[in-house]
């Protein structure tokens, strides 16, 4: 008999078909720098934009097609940090940072370093952490914020030197809603296999409609209000708001106590 266990762990080897979305992804990011390093903003934004695209991509191939590997994840976390990291904290300090002197720079590198820091605390938490959750903004969702913000600047022919101020500041406070403890949706506990009225159909189409309309303006709604769902629900789930359900150490006993809690007053 075959332990169950060393079946789903990933395989030793390099598969073409995942790999070279997961390429794809990175080249799309690296493709993001350098437009913006020559003035094309909006490129460079909707460049990420794909790269996400390809991120999400990769590993449902991968698991559909039953070629999981290591490589393959470690791949993927280097190229996620090209493009959900790097990308996204050069796109904005050449947009709108570039002039700021030390302020600049710093702002940029403060998200930089929070995209590996929260890669890294993401590998290491693999198989362990609640699976309805992120422990902190993901990575693709926080340059989803900053690309928007470029987007819809750029679309409206607005400066970003002329609010390098306000963008350094939402630079590094989304770098630090990646590091920190707020609890995000992860949409995993959805059944996107179950069935559905015909009505919630229409609803799909009509925000396909809606977002081909005015898809910087969206994206940005849909990001920004991502970026904020996090520390109400974690407000929500906490009998008491602590320093550690903000920033610090994992505690995610609390949570799941507060939330069991919750729970169990409701079954009563």
């Amino acid at each position: 008999m075959t332990d169950k266990s060393q079946d789903k762990a990933p395989k030793k080897g390099i598969y073409l078909l995942p790999n070279l979305l997961t390429t794809a992804g990175l080249f799309f990011g690296f493709f993001a720098v350098v437009s913006s390093m020559n003035g094309h903003f909006e490129h460079a934004a909707i460049a990420i934009f794909v790269a996400m695209v390809f991120d999400g991509l990769d590993g449902r191939v991968a698991r559909m097609t039953n070629t999981q590997s290591e490589f393959g994840a470690e791949y993927d976390s280097m190229a996620d940090m090209v493009s959900f990291g790097i990308a996204p904290g050069l796109v904005a300090y050449n947009w709108a940072l570039a002039d700021f002197g030390k302020f600049g720079w710093l702002a940029a590198f403060v998200f930089v370093a929070s995209a590996a820091l929260r890669l890294a605390r993401f590998n290491t938490q693999v198989g362990v952490a609640d699976k309805r959750y992120f422990q902190g903004l993901a990575s693709p969702a926080a340059a989803g914020v900053i690309a928007s913000l470029v987007w819809v600047g750029s679309s409206y022919e607005i400066s970003g030197m002329d609010y390098g101020y306000v963008v350094g500041v939402i630079t590094i406070i989304v770098g630090l809603l990646m590091v920190s403890n707020f609890r995000y949706s992860s949409f995993k506990d959805v059944d996107w296999k179950g069935k559905v009225n015909f009505i919630v159909v229409l609803l799909i189409v009509l925000a396909f409609i809606i977002v081909a309309s005015s898809p910087e303006n969206v994206l940005l709604v849909i990001f920004v209000g991502y970026a904020f769902s996090g520390p109400i629900i974690t407000i929500r789930s906490v009998k008491k708001l602590k320093l550690e359900h903000v920033v610090g150490d994992d505690k995610d006993a609390d949570f799941k106590d507060s939330t069991e809690a919750e729970s169990s007053k409701k079954d009563a």
